[in-house]
């Protein structure tokens, strides 16, 4: 089989291909309706940052499976730890048992999470499950009920997390009631959490502040420079909790290890996930030692630390640190440079935003947002060959695999470009899901 990473975009035919159509049906009959397809990819095999369809259609990945593969598909040193650790041991649930990878992951979150504090690690299965876990920690040790989180956030979809969030009304619609006695106050707006403070949202009564350091699904929003150290001392004045979301933003996508590096901020609780095992479902929330209280048995996770996830984790955490985060930042300053030369001859990209390879560019028409068009240009740029992902009202995400090279920062902005040239001289095709 051809070595998949060695070779640029190639597509053969129309998509889908016969093969990824036979296979969108068989999906469509069978699975949740629930589920956001961008387009009808039906995945092959992948490695580094790039994938392959069912039909041979070859596609530089600019999305790493929505910000999660840090180091590249289907890594050789990923790979090789999680052979050895399923050889070793696949589970014995570290809620009731003991085993090394658990305490080395933990040692080594402990390690590297900002702050000077003695910190603890409770492991999940997913970002979501580190917001609930947070929420509970955060109610538990403070002893107040209310929490804080912000508009366009996104935090997850289970109960606790989506009632954090504040993204898109279909993400709440239809679930009501939610947690109570959560306020949301506007992004990068101190102005507006100091307001809910004086207003609703007593700041006795209130447990935690949720944010994300950069919100991601909100629209790739980089806030402004006194926003997270101002929270920060909001926080240490009325005794709340400081829960950083860096579930997308953290394992060195911008360029640092936690993007909350950034503004000189650690959080009392920092929840992560996505990147952080390349893939296998692992979550974690680091807590200062002093506020991870809780007794025994107040919480547990029957899958959380699975002793494979952390064999790819530790495995993923020395490729980041020793060279994807460097390299994070500077593809990500070649990437951003070159989306902003595109702008003079493409009026559709109003703004590019981001740090490392969490980039953002949005999509207006006659100056307002046009999800239309962004995914319109979406839809292009795959069917060059291109993956990419939206995010917010109209923006377009670049979260590519941190192993990203200088000639794929290149043929990607190539195949973009491309696509916004055509996407007014040309029909929109329709997805070709089936019907």
């Amino acid at each position: 089989m051809t070595p998949l990473h060695r070779h640029e975009p190639r597509i053969l035919g129309s998509l889908p291909g016969p093969n990824a159509a036979e296979w969108l049906k068989r999906d469509h009959r069978v699975m949740s309706p629930s589920y956001t397809r961008a387009y009808p990819l039906v995945v092959r095999r992948a490695r580094g940052a790039m994938v392959e369809d069912l039909d041979g259609n070859r596609f530089l990945d600019f999305t790493a499976g929505i910000a999660v593969t840090a180091a590249g598909h289907c890594h050789p040193r990923v790979t090789a730890a999680i052979r050895v650790q399923a050889g070793r041991l696949v589970h014995m649930s570290g809620t009731d048992f003991y085993y090394m990878p658990q305490v080395r992951l933990a040692e080594r979150l402990v390690a590297i999470a900002p702050g000077p504090d003695p910190k603890r690690v409770f492991f999940t299965n997913s970002g979501a499950e580190a917001i609930e876990a947070a929420l509970k920690l955060a109610r538990r040790h403070t002893g107040r009920l209310r929490a804080l989180a912000f508009l366009n956030a996104f935090h997850g979809r289970t109960y606790g997390a989506m009632s954090l969030s504040g993204s898109k009304p279909m993400q709440r619609r239809g679930f009501a009631p939610l947690v109570p006695e959560i306020q949301h106050a506007r992004f990068g707006d101190l102005d507006s959490v100091r307001t809910l403070l004086r207003t609703v949202c007593p700041p006795e009564e209130l447990a935690a502040i949720f944010v994300e350091p950069i919100q991601g699904e909100g629209g790739y929003i980089v806030p402004p420079a006194d926003f997270l150290p101002g929270l920060r001392r909001l926080c240490d004045e009325h005794g709340i909790l400081l829960v950083l979301d860096e579930v997308q933003s953290g394992i060195g996508r911008t360029g640092k290890m936690f993007a909350s590096e950034h503004w000189g901020v650690a959080g009392d609780i920092v929840c992560l996930s996505k990147g952080i095992a390349n893939g296998l479902p692992l979550g974690a929330i680091v807590a200062r030692a002093e506020v991870m209280d809780w007794p025994s048995g107040s919480h547990a996770s029957t899958f959380g630390g699975n002793p494979v996830a952390c064999a790819a984790a530790l495995a993923t955490l020395d490729l980041v640190e020793a060279r994807y985060r460097a390299n994070a930042e500077r593809r990500g300053r070649e990437l951003r440079a070159g989306l902003e030369s595109l702008k003079p001859r493409a009026p559709q990209i109003h703004e590019v935003r981001g740090l490392g390879l969490m980039i953002g560019a949005e999509i207006r028409s006659a100056g307002e947002p046009d999800p239309a068009l962004r995914d319109r240009i979406i839809d292009l740029a795959y069917r060059r060959g291109l993956l990419l992902l939206p995010c917010g009202p109209s923006t377009i995400r670049f979260c590519p695999p941190l192993c990203l090279s200088r000639r794929q920062v290149q043929i990607g902005l190539r195949l973009f470009d491309d696509a916004l040239a055509s996407v007014d001289a040309r029909q929109f095709l329709p997805s070709g899901y089936p019907s």
